[in-house]
């Protein structure tokens, strides 16, 4: 794993999503799509961040105020990673926010790596970083992407 490189792990197939869409249009594309996460656009095609479940779910509890028993108990049971069904994806209640778009909730900051970077190099950044996803860039241009998921497959 040592002379492993960012490179030789990541997907090259870079789903985006447009910070113009509602978060009812990004859970149902999260559910589509089967993943947790994406890098976002603006509407010239411009990265200008990742959103993710989490993020869902952080505008979710924040807007309510308060935490809801049934909220909270899925939110601590659910595996982030894990790909989500239609009931799962209920229980985050975006259909409460209908107006609230995803550049509202995105993280506006992209982690970038270099796709020679080795690999130890990266997991190390995504540990310090407490994140889920590394842009991979070649020249400044993002050629893949890289997830805890994939990470966890070099060690199976």
């Amino acid at each position: 794993m040592k002379k492993m490189t960012a490179q030789d792990i990541m997907n090259k197939n870079i789903i985006v999503v447009p910070q113009n869409w509602t978060i009812t249009e990004l859970a149902r594309f999260f559910l589509e799509k089967a993943i947790t996460g994406a890098p976002v656009a603006d509407r010239e095609g411009k990265l200008v961040g990742v959103v993710s479940l989490m993020d869902i779910a952080r505008y979710e509890s924040y807007s309510a105020r308060k935490a809801k028993p049934e909220k909270t108990h899925h939110y601590y049971l659910h595996g982030w990673e894990d790909a989500m069904d239609s009931d799962d994806m209920r229980a985050f209640h975006v259909e409460d926010y209908p107006d609230t778009t995803v550049e509202q909730i995105m993280t506006p900051m992209i982690f970038k790596v270099p796709a020679e970077m080795a690999i130890p190099d990266v997991a190390r950044m995504m540990v310090m970083g407490r994140i889920h996803r590394v842009l991979v860039v070649d020249e400044d241009k993002p050629v893949g992407i890289i997830t805890t998921m994939d990470l966890l497959k070099l060690l199976y």
